[in-house]
């Protein structure tokens, strides 16, 4: 059954959807408030923004992605919940695929908590392992690395 946006949906199945759908940028960001957000804390190692804001922000990022590995997708298997309650989910997912830059071979384990907020989701907080990120997309891998920020703050 498709969900359109003024359906209520419980945590869990908004997030199983986000990543069922996440090769869909417009499906996956309609699932957000128009002003919800997507954050990325560890992509200050990077060098990258962490914060992605409304539905476009939300689009944005799911296309970048998606042009740095054309074959990124989730799977059901690949997805475990450890807290699920009607208004916040804690899961952890993986996604096997492969760079575009570099062709190597990436495992990028998420951990991520989502809160709805009638119905759709108002924050989407990721967490994943930077250092295969980049060992996957640089060239040089972890040498490529910018230096580190020269301040970090909790959000």
């Amino acid at each position: 059954m498709t969900r359109t946006p003024l359906q209520m949906s419980d945590a869990k199945t908004l997030l199983e959807e986000f990543l069922r759908n996440f090769r869909d940028p417009e499906k996956a960001s309609a699932l957000f408030v128009e002003d919800g957000a997507f954050e990325m804390p560890f992509f200050v190692s990077l060098g990258l923004p962490t914060r992605f804001e409304g539905r476009e922000g939300v689009k944005g990022l799911i296309r970048t992605v998606l042009e740095y590995y054309p074959d990124f997708e989730f799977k059901d298997e690949d997805i475990t919940v450890h807290i699920d309650t009607p208004d916040q989910v804690f899961a952890e997912y993986v996604a096997h695929t492969t760079a575009a830059a570099t062709g190597r071979l990436a495992h990028h384990l998420f951990m991520g908590r989502l809160v709805a907020e009638n119905g759709q989701i108002r924050l989407l907080r990721e967490s994943l392992n930077t250092v295969a990120m980049a060992s996957a997309l640089l060239p040089g891998g972890v040498h490529d690395l910018p230096e580190p920020a020269s301040e970090v703050h909790a959000f």
